[in-house]
């Protein structure tokens, strides 16, 4: 067991980089409302490398790591695909990029990436996510805001 923990202990932080390269971390941003199960997101990203890319992933902490499939799912019942598609299923399928973040207690954080399918269609998209940083929660390129959450 002592062996378990210092091989964990080793091989998380030989593999951490000592110097983040995430480039949209805003410790200012403040968290959209939340109706209907859905954040109230009011802008679109001018970045086509936002949450596309690992450097511009979409920071939604900080939150609790128990909390990240809530929180994910606000975002995404605020969004559908471009000529509104529906968001068929958004589910994690890796983790990635681990960084040193003072907002875990292991002092390193690692990206979350979803895919993405929409109803009536078999291309798939994959979003990075980052629970451990704030930063603006804008709509992302390829998708559009619900007009539905705002007005109901």
């Amino acid at each position: 067991m002592k062996y378990l923990f210092f091989f964990t202990f080793f091989i998380l932080f030989s593999c951490t980089s000592t110097k983040s390269t995430i480039q949209n971390i805003d410790n200012t941003a403040i968290k959209p409302k939340i109706k209907n199960n859905a954040f109230l997101l009011t802008e679109y990203s001018n970045d086509a490398k936002y949450g596309y890319n690992a450097d511009y992933p979409i920071n939604i902490g900080l939150i609790l790591e128990r909390q990240e499939d809530i929180y994910i799912g606000y975002f995404f019942n605020a969004l559908e695909g471009e000529k509104g598609k529906k968001i068929e299923k958004f589910e994690k399928v890796d983790t990635c990029c681990p960084f040193p973040t003072t907002h875990n207690t292991m002092g390193a954080g690692t990206l979350s990436i979803y895919e993405i399918t929409f109803e009536g269609s078999n291309n798939k998209v994959k979003l990075h996510f980052n629970i451990y940083e704030k930063g603006k929660l804008v709509c992302p390129k390829g998708f559009i805001i619900k007009n539905s959450i705002s007005t109901n």
